[in-house]
């Protein structure tokens, strides 16, 4: 398989985990999500699509660079993508904690453990193809400010 065709399938697979985390965002935003308290620095929410997107597209280029270098760095490869898929697995579930259970406190808890597994994904593609971690920190700093944004919704609508 060429680099082409394994950042294809990457792509795949996180716009995937982006579409089932919309399938349960979506009645939460119509319903749920306008009636509680939002801090000032609450983006719009047609920002959130396009952001998630990009970032979505990103993990995968920086997925398929790190699966192409497997032949010559086996092990640390396959750790990385282990950590890899833990991390977006957690970024699947985070919006089923927060909008399918409508539980931000839980949620806070979740997106820290999601931003650790980031970042240790992170510090691993970095080591295999430096592009490929730098791909990475974009969705980094969302998730940071998505985690102050989590933690202020729960804390103005405790």
């Amino acid at each position: 398989m060429n680099k082409t065709v394994k950042i294809a399938i990457a792509l795949i697979i996180c716009l995937m985990v982006g579409y089932s985390a919309s399938v349960v965002t979506r009645p939460s935003v119509e319903t749920w999500y306008p009636t509680i308290v939002k801090p000032s620095f609450n983006p719009p929410n047609w920002i959130f699509m396009p952001v998630w997107t990009i970032l979505y597209i990103f993990m995968a280029v920086a997925a398929g660079l790190v699966w192409d270098k497997i032949k010559e760095q086996n092990e640390e490869v396959k750790k990385a993508l282990g950590f890899f898929l833990i991390q977006l697995t957690l970024n699947a579930i985070w919006s089923y904690i927060f909008f399918g259970l409508k539980n931000p406190m839980l949620a806070v808890v979740e997106i820290t453990l999601l931003w650790l597994m980031i970042y240790e994904t992170y510090f691993k593609f970095n080591k295999i193809n430096k592009i490929a971690g730098y791909l990475l920190i974009p969705y980094m700093a969302w998730v940071a400010f998505a985690g102050i944004l989590n933690a202020s919704i729960w804390w103005l609508n405790r």
